[in-house]
């Protein structure tokens, strides 16, 4: 078994990647609360309509911040052992299934903060409404589903399995349901030109919801646990995760 640095050294990559992965879950569980919080009656039918848009807003900056730590982590492959090289930060060269869902990750979450930075003006029709609210919400939403999905294989391996012993298959496979979530609130959301109301206000508040609530539950599994006598390693699905060596 490995000893590891205490939490505070940052005297080898190692040390570095951990921290990295600590600071994308805890972003991801801010974002993901941001739109559970926008997306809840009781605090969406009680305070002003800007303050609810810039928490998506603030929610949507929280994501694409971890997704750009995510893609570092997916730059940066292999095992986390001692003196390991410091990571690259915008010159990783991985190109394998993990770098590209964490690529189109980052990608959905930039069209998020398209879409709720728009969101936050009160003035705007029902056609640039659709266009820039809608339409990036919806391009952002398919974004994740695909990076979701790809992370969901690579963790299966397969197409789909059922292995809910793994952590990363539980991570995976509740950012997932997330997207899948986000993508029912994306059609929901579509603002009909001929009466400028959304096609299921219900559908989009109810799936905003759900998927902010699976990726919260993601990020709090992709955490980092640090008991003594355990090694991290790298599993698709997510970030590196921290497993018992045995």
């Amino acid at each position: 078994m490995t000893r590891e640095a205490p939490l505070g050294r940052a005297d080898d990559g190692a040390d570095v990647l951990r921290r990295i992965t600590w600071w994308t879950a805890a972003l991801f569980a801010v974002g993901s609360s941001c739109f559970a919080l926008g997306s809840f009656p009781v605090y969406f039918l009680n305070v002003p309509g800007s303050v609810v848009a810039v928490t998506f807003f603030v929610g949507s900056v929280f994501f694409t911040t971890a997704g750009y730590l995510q893609y570092v982590l997916a730059s940066n492959p292999g095992p986390r052992t001692e003196d390991r090289p410091q990571p690259r930060w915008l010159a990783g060269k991985s190109r394998d299934g993990d770098w590209w869902a964490a690529v189109v990750q980052s990608f959905g979450t930039v069209m998020f903060n398209i879409s709720t930075f728009a969101a936050i003006s009160t003035a705007l029709s029902t056609a640039r409404e659709d266009r820039l609210v809608w339409a990036p919400d919806a391009i952002g939403s398919v974004a994740f589903l695909a990076s979701s999905y790809l992370a969901f294989v690579l963790v299966c391996r397969a197409p789909w399995r059922w292995l809910p012993q793994s952590r990363s298959w539980r991570i995976a496979a509740w950012n997932l349901a997330g997207s899948v979530a986000f993508g029912v609130s994306a059609v929901g959301a579509f603002v009909i030109p001929a009466t400028g109301d959304a096609l299921d206000e219900r559908w989009a508040n109810a799936g905003t919801f759900a998927g902010a609530v699976c990726f919260l539950v993601g990020a709090l599994l992709l955490s980092p646990r640090r008991p003594e006598g355990v090694t991290t390693s790298r599993r698709a699905g997510g970030p590196p995760i921290v497993e018992r060596s045995d």
